[in-house]
């Protein structure tokens, strides 16, 4: 029977001083846990991701402003411009996480990312600041709204690659087979959306007063320059990291167990599941079997009626075979979170265009940014984050004796119900301020910015974290895009909604419909109870999906089945992955 390294978790003896997950130090040999990986690493992968949210954010929150104040859009052009680029931006990361999962490597990514990123921050600060090409009064010159447009969606193209890559190598440097580090990566999740909300917050208050105050282009050179530390602190870390090797495209093994199923899909499967095929090459641990999806089970037949299958595109392991089996089971929860993407892509474009339009006066000489009141989501994001990570996760842990308190999907649940809510919220204070005679005060979006903050703080990091952990390893990155892509494609979808609504309601433009030129002549109440009630109607859907969900097995001792299965078989134990 061989030893499995770290999966008793009490920290004696020789098999707990490597670290034996797959991942290499920066020489290319195991790592020594003692030296590499756990907080000491994470730490500045940490900092790296609070100075990009500094950045992007500092740029999204404002993008709506921009458009329409001094590229002079009108409101629903440039919601649709907004929500375009957050959708772009959103989406780029599956394409990022496939070449990192595949080819770069996650360390690889991040650097190269981060170049292009400087790249489209320079080419926003030479559009604001060169003359020649500055906007003077309602005069855009063509070439500033072109290097703009170049600039943001290089930014997007930086975020592709550097959001997934990025979180998964924070994740990377913590051992799932070792208790100790996976109580641990538990909490990086939640204190990693901590370090986001709080770039957020300066992002929305410091680099936004700046722009309101100093100038877009003394802003924008401010983030450039954050950018460039973070990445010095980025190199920084290199030796204290632990590296996946990229094993080439993860979609391979999928394709060639669907190619194996479909070729063996007149075999009867084996009434013991013991008698398909499994191999353990020791690079990576293996998932027990289960009984959803059994038409992809044929794959592993390694024999039957004598005739023995081998090739890789004719026989798969079960290993595999359950990989597959999980992404295929997350496509109908990727879709019921949609609804979720498009309730949060309000937050940065109608609800900053909500506050713009009311009473934003703090005293007599102080004016707060349109875009600083996204600063109320960030605080409830943070506060929420911090209280599921000291008060409700460990005594939800007493009460259950669970490892983890509450499940990642229940955690998603809750999240996406906030959001319900937050709609319904933003329809009843916009109704109210649209039949307002007096200008409201802006601290009346403040329960639809913290409804949907908190609503953040549980979907969004249980997001994060069942796209990461449910996904095979090879595909981890991949997984973080695919989280940030239900953002994308609900930011997408929004747009199509509005663009929809809009059509419907004005009669083909015949008048203004929900979306006029400005905020006294729209209904976007109408559009937040449209919202509401497609969230609400969704939610159902998700909680029939998440009650069907099976959470990856892993086996707690790695053995070779099928082929040789007399030596191993009985030796493997099956534990659910810790999302459970």
């Amino acid at each position: 029977m061989r030893k499995q390294q770290g999966l008793s978790g009490d920290g004696d003896g020789e098999w707990d001083k490597w670290v034996d997950d797959s991942s290499v130090d920066h020489r290319g040999r195991p790592p020594l846990r003692a030296a590499t990986g756990s907080w000491r690493a994470a730490m500045f992968i940490i900092l790296i991701e609070f100075s990009e949210r500094l950045s992007y954010f500092g740029i999204a929150t404002s993008l709506m402003i921009y458009l329409t104040k001094v590229l002079h859009q009108d409101m629903k052009v440039a919601a649709v411009n907004s929500q375009y680029w957050m959708s772009v931006t959103t989406l780029m990361p599956l394409l990022g996480g496939f070449l990192a999962d595949a080819y770069l490597g996650r360390f690889r990514t991040v650097l190269l990312s981060t170049v292009v990123y400087l790249l489209g921050l320079v080419l926003l600060a030479v559009a604001q600041l060169a003359p020649g090409l500055r906007p003077g009064g309602v005069s855009v010159p063509r070439v500033h709204e072109t290097l703009f447009f170049v600039g943001i969606y290089l930014v997007s193209v930086g975020t592709g690659g550097h959001k997934p890559a990025l979180e998964s190598f924070g994740a990377d440097q913590f051992d799932d087979g070792h208790a100790g580090e996976r109580l641990q990566k538990m909490s990086y999740f939640n204190w990693w959306n901590c370090a986001l909300c709080s770039g957020v917050l300066l992002g929305v208050t410091v680099v936004v007063y700046i722009q309101e105050r100093v100038g877009w282009g003394a802003a924008t050179v401010l983030l450039a320059a954050v950018m460039g530390c973070s990445l010095v602190v980025y190199l920084a870390g290199w030796r204290t990291y632990r590296y996946r090797v990229p094993q080439g495209s993860p979609l391979t093994p999928l394709l060639r167990v669907a190619v194996a199923a479909v070729m063996k899909r007149r075999l009867q499967l084996p009434a013991d599941a013991g008698q398909l095929y499994e191999e353990d090459d020791g690079k990576k641990r293996l998932l027990c079997h289960t009984y959803q999806l059994r038409c992809l089970d044929k794959a592993a037949i390694f024999e039957h009626g004598g005739e023995v299958w081998s090739g890789a595109w004719h026989l798969a392991t079960v290993t595999q075979v359950e990989e597959t089996k999980l992404v295929v089971s997350m496509v109908p929860i990727w879709v019921a979170t949609l609804p979720f993407g498009m309730a949060a892509a309000q937050v940065s474009t109608f609800f900053i265009k909500q506050g713009m339009a009311m009473d934003r006066h703090l005293g007599p000489h102080f004016v707060l940014p349109p875009a600083s009141v996204f600063a109320l989501a960030a605080v409830a994001m943070i506060a929420t984050v911090a209280l599921v990570d000291k008060v409700l996760e460990p005594c939800l842990r007493r009460a259950t004796g669970a490892e983890r308190g509450i499940s990642v999907l229940r955690r998603i649940g809750v999240g996406m119900a906030f959001a319900v809510l937050a709609m319904a919220v933003a329809a009843v204070v916009e109704r109210r301020r649209l039949h307002s005679s007096a200008t409201m005060s802006v601290f009346w979006l403040v329960p639809q910015f913290a409804l949907m903050g908190v609503g953040d703080g549980f979907a969004l990091v249980g997001l994060q974290e069942y796209f990461y952990d449910q996904m095979p390893e090879t595909m981890r990155s991949l997984g973080i895009g695919l989280y940030l892509s239900v953002i994308g494609a609900g930011s997408f979808l929004s747009s199509q909604l509005i663009a929809a609504a809009s059509r419907l309601s004005s009669h083909g433009g015949r008048r203004d419909g929900w979306f006029g030129k400005d905020l006294s002549r729209s209904r976007l109440d109408l559009f937040y109870w449209l919202l509401a009630g497609i969230s609400a109607a969704n939610l159902g859907f998700y909680v029939l999906v998440a009650t069907q969900y099976s959470y990856k097995q892993q086996t707690a001792k790695a053995g070779r089945v099928g082929a040789d299965k007399d030596a191993a078989a009985g030796d493997v134990e099956c534990v659910i992955a810790a999302a459970a």
